[in-house]
């Protein structure tokens, strides 16, 4: 399964950046640096023509609750831009905001 293709199953440019906003926001978490480095690249997958990250390598990096919500996500958007709304929506009440770590610890150093 090739995911060259999801830039153009978004309703608009607004949906697409919801939608990755979600991913840096709540899934892509820093404690978890190889994790996060392939939810960012899946992250710019959403918008790039070419081949950022596959789904083999989401599947030997992420984990599989978020793996499970990303294949979701790459469902949805094939779907239909309702199907995106709802994802979402559910990744909203399932996932809270993430705590930068590596901001904080900058700023916790400065004090």
């Amino acid at each position: 399964m090739t995911l060259t293709d999801l830039r153009d199953g978004f309703r608009d440019a607004e949906q697409r950046q919801c939608v990755q906003a979600m991913i840096a926001s709540r899934l892509a978490d820093d404690r978890e640096p190889q994790e996060c480095r392939y939810l960012i690249r899946f992250w710019w997958q959403l918008s790039m023509p070419y081949r950022e990250v596959s789904v083999a390598e989401l599947r030997l990096n992420v984990g599989q609750q978020k793996l499970d919500v990303v294949m979701e996500l790459v469902s949805a958007i094939r779907s239909s831009h309702e199907e995106i709304d709802a994802w979402l929506s559910g990744a909203v009440q399932t996932f809270p905001v993430l705590q930068d770590h590596g901001f904080s610890a900058t700023v916790d150093s400065r004090d």
